[in-house]
């Protein structure tokens, strides 16, 4: 499946899942099948070959776990669909649930673990199943076994869907640099945390707070700020 710069706007959940990111319901964690559907979407979607050296197996389940996150979110903030994504969250009322799993991506990469699983929760709840198949990481990752069930049992079975024809044409800016989402997968093909560079971080971490949340602490709030990403960083 090769990437361009003129697919239609499918949306992340169907285009992750087309790409066999999440071929199916999980009915228990398997670590190295779920990387190599991983590294099968990263190696489709960001040109990266196969001779690049990648750190394909952890010794522990939630170590796995941990990796598989983080190359799930640098996949969504990679997609072709992120940044018309973001733009809907931050426009519309009620919240744009793929928007909110964007979001939930950007702020994983950017060390908001607590606040990112409050996004991921909202867009799993709304029916998103990428954001419900992070989740499963997200509490593998810290032994969280039951609460990781639960959320495997959120998966639902892709719906059948007719073919879409390529109405819309024009290219659709990403959100992030070139050299920023490459680097994000890199850095997880080589088994080194994903991060993003630190005047974009200073840009998420600058955004406005809801009131400090006993679960959650402090949950950032989308704003247009996120619609502007690039120019951020002098590229």
């Amino acid at each position: 499946m090769a990437r361009t710069d003129h697919e239609p706007d499918i949306g992340i959940d169907r285009a992750l899942a087309q790409a066999e990111a999440l071929a199916g319901v999980y009915q228990d964690y398997d670590a190295d099948a779920a990387l190599d559907r991983v590294r099968a979407l990263a190696d489709a979607g960001t040109g990266l070959g196969p001779a690049t050296p990648v750190a394909s197996r952890y010794a522990t389940v939630h170590e796995q776990a941990a990796h598989d996150l983080d190359l799930a979110s640098s996949l969504i903030v990679d997609t072709p669909q992120a940044q018309r994504s973001i733009s809907l969250l931050v426009e519309s009322d009620p919240i744009e649930p793929e928007g909110a799993l964007v979001f939930a991506a950007l702020l994983h990469l950017s060390g908001y673990r607590d606040p990112s699983q409050f996004w991921f929760e909202f867009a799993a709840g709304a029916g998103n199943r990428t954001a419900a198949f992070c989740l499963t990481l997200l509490h593998q990752q810290r032994s969280e076994h039951r609460t990781a069930a639960h959320w495997r049992t959120q998966i639902p079975a892709p719906a059948p869907t007719a073919p879409q024809p390529a109405l819309d044409a024009s290219p659709l800016p990403p959100l992030l640099p070139d050299r920023v989402r490459r680097d994000l997968i890199t850095r997880c093909w080589q088994g080194r945390r994903p991060c993003l560079p630190p005047r974009l971080e200073a840009v998420i971490h600058g955004l406005s707070t809801e009131p400090f949340d006993e679960d959650f602490g402090e949950i950032p709030r989308p704003d247009h700020t996120l619609t502007r990403l690039p120019q951020y960083t002098g590229s």
